[in-house]
C-alpha cells in the first residue's frame, strides 16, 4: 500500500510541474486590471490606455531596487528621443509595490517627466495585473512577497507586439532599452 501511495503522489507532482507557465505574447491583448497611480484613488486601466497608438509597458521586480533605479528604467529616459521617433509616446513603469511609493519612486528618478503622460509610474499592489501576465515569482526572500519579473512590452492598439522577458526574473538584459529599440 505504501508503494501505491507514493506512486500516485509522484505521478501528481510531476503531473503538477509538467505544466509549463504561459507568459505573455505576441498577440495577447492587455488585461484589464486596476493599477494606481500618485495613489489608491486614481484607477488606471491599462487596457484602455493602451487600446489606440504605440506604448510600451515596463514590468519592474520592486521600486527603488538598485537594478531598476541605476540601469533598467534610466535606460528607457536616455532613449526616450529615439522611442518617440518610431513613435512610442506612452511609457508605462508597472511594480507590485503600492502607490505612494511609485509616485515617490517616480518622483525621485524624473521628476520633470512625472505628470507628462509620457512617463507613468503605475503600482499593481496585489500582482494582479502582472497576474494576468503570468510574469509573477516567488521574491519573498529578498522583497517579502511575489514580485514582477523583469520585463518589457511593445504594445500597438492595445495589443502584445513583442515580449522582452528577463529568463532569469531580475537581469536587465533581455528588457533593456538598447535591446527593445533594436525590436521597436
Amino acid at each position: 500500500m505504501f508503494a501505491l501511495t507514493s506512486i500516485a503522489k509522484r505521478q501528481s507532482v510531476r503531473a503538477f510541474s509538467a505544466s509549463a507557465s504561459r507568459w505573455v505574447a505576441v498577440g495577447d491583448k492587455i488585461p484589464s486590471a486596476t493599477l494606481f497611480e500618485g495613489s489608491p484613488g486614481n484607477d488606471v486601466n491599462l487596457a484602455d490606455e493602451t487600446a489606440s497608438g504605440k506604448s510600451i509597458i515596463i514590468g519592474v521586480p520592486g521600486a527603488f531596487s538598485p537594478a531598476c533605479s541605476a540601469s533598467h528604467i534610466p535606460g528607457y529616459f536616455k532613449k526616450l528621443r529615439e522611442f518617440n521617433e518610431k513613435g512610442y509616446k506612452s511609457f508605462y513603469i508597472v511594480a507590485v509595490n503600492d502607490a505612494f511609493v511609485t509616485k515617490a519612486w517616480g518622483e525621485a528618478l524624473f521628476a520633470h517627466l512625472v505628470g507628462t503622460n509620457q512617463v507613468r509610474f503605475l503600482a499593481d499592489p496585489k500582482g494582479e495585473f502582472s497576474k494576468d501576465l503570468d510574469v509573477l515569482f516567488d521574491a519573498s526572500k529578498f522583497f517579502g512577497n511575489e514580485r514582477s519579473k523583469r520585463y518589457a512590452l511593445i504594445v500597438e492598439d492595445g495589443v502584445v507586439k513583442k515580449t522582452f522577458i528577463e529568463p532569469d526574473n531580475t537581469s536587465v538584459d533581455v528588457s533593456s532599452a538598447d535591446s527593445v529599440l533594436k525590436e521597436a
